[in-house]
């Protein structure tokens, strides 16, 4: 964690970026940066919000304006959460209770990772209304006994992401070093060495503090650690899972339900007629097959078969203005991964507070400068 001084360096989401890089080991760095083989994918996905323009209209009364949203049922105070990130607190210390807190306090909706180093129980105390993203495996009676347990910390939406039957090649990052688990070594052990802000602020105040981080959220009991020598590589294979395994979980879940890593009009409608509450379009942020379409390229005809769904995004948001032309291509609202992650490294909870503020700002500013004074016509807007 850095001091202080951060604030006056953060006026937009970018500029934690290269804060973050400085503070954090260079293994963890490329973990959390670093798109699958070429990066085409995620570099694609910024690129593709720049394609798009809006085309203002002017003298609108834009006194009056609001950026509240509603989804599945609930008020929101800015249309955007922040994403499910595995393996948070290594980056930043309990950033998975932090960004549970910041969420709360802000109004907006926090995912938590089935990858997280926190339990589920303990992030829902803190923020009962948090939602849970898992990854499952089409074993049926594994899933019963995760779904038994979320429902037991009395979290009621569901996030199963669907776009990883097999792991991304990610080679830049296993190169560092970055696995589940870490292999201890001289590399990993230098690599925290010349990061001492990092390696006292965040991994040695976790272990005297909790010990050990572990993935703890796979299924009903704790997970690997996330350092370890001899602990077996994490299970990361999940391509027998198909619709049929949906349309059981949705008779099972009688909570929200939703599908993560939709990007096409089919699936869009076969998610629809499995009965899900919502889907979110998304490449994985880049992070899983190089060259997988950008979102919001692909979010206008995937939104026309929403049916009754709620339709979301993420995958490259990293400004106010990304946000508002989501909403305009059809999106319901969008969530945020990375910058909130740079946030959680920088400044803990502060800066993950300033991020959310910030963000809320620029969406604010650019529906008053379109000539907006809600959310709801800024499909007009797009040139």
């Amino acid at each position: 964690m850095l001091g202080p001084r951060w604030k006056g360096k953060v006026q937009r989401l970018e500029d934690l970026e290269p804060i973050a890089k400085s503070l954090l080991p260079w293994a963890l760095w490329e973990f959390a940066a670093q798109g699958a083989e070429n990066n085409l994918s995620r570099d694609g996905n910024r690129q593709a919000f720049e394609d798009i323009w809006l085309q203002p209209r002017v003298l609108r009364d834009v006194s009056d304006r609001s950026i509240r949203q509603d989804l599945l049922g609930k008020s929101y105070a800015a249309p955007f959460g922040i994403a499910p990130m595995g393996a948070c607190a290594m980056f930043g210390y309990q950033a998975d209770l932090n960004f549970a807190r910041a969420a709360k306090e802000a109004g907006i909706p926090f995912c938590m990772s089935g990858s997280a180093l926190v339990p589920m129980e303990r992030v829902a105390e803190v923020n009962p209304d948090v939602w849970f993203q898992a990854y499952v495996a089409a074993d049926r009676a594994t899933i019963e006994e995760l779904i038994e347990r979320v429902r037991a910390a009395g979290i009621s939406t569901l996030v199963v992401t669907v776009d990883v039957p097999v792991p991304g090649n990610r080679r830049a990052t296993y190169r560092q070093g970055f696995e589940y688990p870490m292999r201890p070594g001289v590399r990993i052990a230098i690599d925290g060495l010349c990061h001492p802000r990092w390696l006292t602020g965040t991994f040695l105040r976790s272990l005297m503090t909790s010990g050990m981080p572990h993935i703890e959220n796979y299924g009903k009991g704790r997970g690997i650690p996330i350092i370890s020598a001899r602990a077996p590589q994490r299970k990361h294979v999940r391509d027998a899972l198909n619709w049929e395994d949906i349309k059981w979980l949705r008779d099972k879940w009688q909570g929200k339900l939703l599908l993560k890593g939709i990007l096409s009009a089919e699936d869009a409608r076969a998610a629809a007629q499995a009965g899900v509450d919502g889907i979110i379009v998304s490449n994985h942020g880049g992070r899983m097959l190089d060259s997988s379409v950008p979102p919001v390229k692909v979010l206008p005809e995937i939104a026309q078969e929403k049916g009754d769904m709620a339709v979301l995004l993420d995958s490259g948001i990293r400004r106010g203005v990304d946000v508002v032309k989501a909403l305009a291509l059809g999106a319901d609202f969008v969530f945020v991964g990375r910058p909130f992650l740079y946030a959680a490294a920088v400044g803990e909870q502060p800066a993950i507070d300033h991020a959310i503020n910030l963000l809320s700002a620029e969406i604010d500013r650019t529906i008053a400068l379109i000539g907006s004074t809600d959310l709801g016509d800024l499909g007009e807007r797009l040139a």
